[in-house]
């Protein structure tokens, strides 16, 4: 019998199937875990527009991750859009019931979408900061979200590392601050227990995607649920994005111009 490593998503519905939960399970399932999702939200949107926004019951919310703990033996978990003030209450205090300090939480504090749809509202950002993330094992800010919670400008490396530093020590968890918006190589640096390391990958030139984020953080968390050390399961994860980058699918004829999407099945494609 088959028993993969059981890994959750909590985080909104993409209807490109790009990012969200849809990344989220294609990576986990691509890694060898077996994906869970709990639904906060359900979003209309392309690579490169959101159009609507519907945010789902507190309460649902809620519920769905206590069928889920009920039934399933999960190993990690890691959030992404949450989208408004109820909702990112309800899985902290939902998470302080069922799974802080058992089960390692990968927070992805997405605000703002590739295509800059906003995906937080404005209200969110406190609770998200005061509720959820000192609950967190590890949070993935890309450089606008770390600048939002470091409330300093974030420009280059030197930045990145002190942001890590900061973050890392006032929320009391492990910070990979992400570097995708740099030229050159696409550097991360990771802050975990006072240690720095940085994780770098070639860029890819000229690829008009989305959902690298949410790939990134299902993929560290699939890792930890693999019982993978920190650093290994993100040296791991950031290559498995790249890959998925690298190896990106395409389409010319959509009427909007060339649509791109990340091909997270590449490590099993025969």
């Amino acid at each position: 019998m088959l028993s993969p490593p059981v890994v959750l998503t909590i985080a909104g519905s993409d209807s490109s199937c790009g990012a969200g939960v849809q990344a989220d399970l294609k990576a986990i399932a691509a890694l060898g875990g077996y994906g869970l999702n709990a639904l906060t939200s359900v979003v209309s949107e392309t690579p490169g527009l959101v159009s609507q926004v519907r945010l789902l019951d507190a309460d649902f919310i809620a519920d769905q991750m206590r069928v889920l703990f009920g039934g399933f033996p999960i190993a990690a978990a890691k959030t992404g859009m949450l989208g408004g003030q109820d909702q990112v209450h309800a899985v902290a205090e939902t998470w302080k019931e069922l799974g802080h300090g058992r089960i390692p939480l990968v927070v992805d504090p997405v605000m703002i979408a590739t295509s800059g749809g906003k995906l937080l509202e404005d209200a969110a950002v406190r609770t998200l900061i005061d509720e959820l993330l000192p609950l967190a094992s590890l949070i993935t800010p890309n450089m606008d979200e770390a600048r939002v919670l470091w409330e300093r400008e974030v420009t280059g490396l030197e930045d990145m590392e002190a942001c890590a530093r900061e973050l890392s020590a006032r929320f009391d968890a492990a910070v990979l601050v992400k570097g995708g918006h740099l030229k050159g190589d696409a550097a991360d640096v990771l802050c975990h227990e006072g240690e720095i390391s940085w994780h770098t990958a070639p860029r890819t030139p000229g690829v008009r995607t989305h959902g690298t984020g949410c790939t990134f953080s299902a993929a560290i968390a699939t890792g930890l649920a693999g019982e993978m050390g920190l650093d290994n399961a993100v040296s791991n994860a950031k290559q498995f994005v790249s890959q998925a980058i690298a190896q990106h699918f395409g389409w010319q004829d959509t009427g909007a111009g060339p649509v791109h999407a990340l091909n997270h099945l590449h490590l099993t494609d025969a």
